[in-house]
């Protein structure tokens, strides 16, 4: 499966492509008038390549939209990702989530990424069957406790709406020490305004979400189209538009309006806690 270009290349891409439409111009003529061949617009639209500033200030010009924003724009999405300088290979995610501004999660084997513990990621890594080099491995914890400092973050803070399958509070993962610590975190971190955490209890029975986990980003923007992240045993879905897209939204907020609300979420962590890993 070829590698999805990165999300700032691929928001520029539409940038591009929304500027000359506005214009009024066909990819030939834009072309002809830039001095470019038509693979290469295309590729730029796509966000399949890097921009040129001075492209791009000449698209500027010639499609009579002039952008002060999206010089700096041009430079960021050709600066390569924080998370490369550790090896990670992520699937896509990380490249989209470090742009967005809300994430909405269906949780329904393990607690969410952003919400773990260190010992808990350890414990979820570990238990992998691909077999990575010891720093392979820290590379991968570092860049998860990097990912969540943005829910503390006060100038780039990301949102956080987690629906979580009543039964992860009660899988064991790393031991029941590892569980009494990690259940404690959730409690904490339910308390920053940027985390909202709801269990679908266990005794809702079957529901669409049964289908798989998967999760929903937003961004700043509103001219940026969201995305659906799906990943499975060799891969990953995103989708950015159409049916599916829809229908994920409508899933998460029926199950949402389904699931407990967070007072009595966090009761019910406190009331696994203190049954199923009762104190230290």
């Amino acid at each position: 499966m070829p590698r999805r270009p990165p999300f700032r290349r691929r928001r520029l891409g539409h940038r591009f492509q929304a500027m000359r439409l506005k214009a009024k111009m066909t990819l030939d003529d834009a072309c002809a008038a830039l001095d470019k061949t038509r693979s290469t617009l295309h590729r730029l639209e796509q966000g399949e390549t890097k921009a040129d500033i001075h492209l791009v200030r000449s698209m500027m010009d010639l499609y009579d939209q002039y952008d002060p924003d999206l010089v700096d724009q041009t430079r960021r999405a050709n600066k390569p990702g924080w998370w490369l300088a550790y090896g990670i290979e992520d699937l896509g995610y990380i490249d989209v989530e470090t742009e967005a501004s809300l994430v909405r999660e269906l949780s329904l084997l393990s607690i969410p990424g952003l919400l773990q513990t260190e010992e808990y990621m350890r414990a979820f890594f570990n238990a992998r069957r691909s077999q990575r080099s010891s720093s392979q491995f820290e590379n991968q914890v570092a860049v998860r406790l990097i990912r969540q400092l943005r829910l503390t973050d006060s100038e780039d803070p990301l949102d956080l709406v987690a629906l979580v399958d009543e039964s992860v509070l009660h899988k064991c993962v790393g031991g029941v020490d590892v569980m009494r610590r990690q259940l404690r975190h959730l409690l904490l971190a339910n308390n920053l305004p940027t985390v909202t955490i709801r269990i679908l209890l266990n005794d809702f029975g079957a529901h669409d979400g049964m289908n798989g986990p998967f999760i929903l980003l937003s961004f700043p923007d509103p001219k940026d189209p969201e995305v659906l992240y799906i990943e499975y045993a060799t891969g990953s879905l995103h989708i950015e538009a159409g049916h599916e897209l829809s229908e994920a939204k409508l899933t998460f907020e029926h199950l949402a309006s389904r699931a407990l609300e967070p007072d009595e979420s966090v009761a019910l962590i406190e009331r696994v806690l203190a049954e199923k890993y009762g104190p230290e």
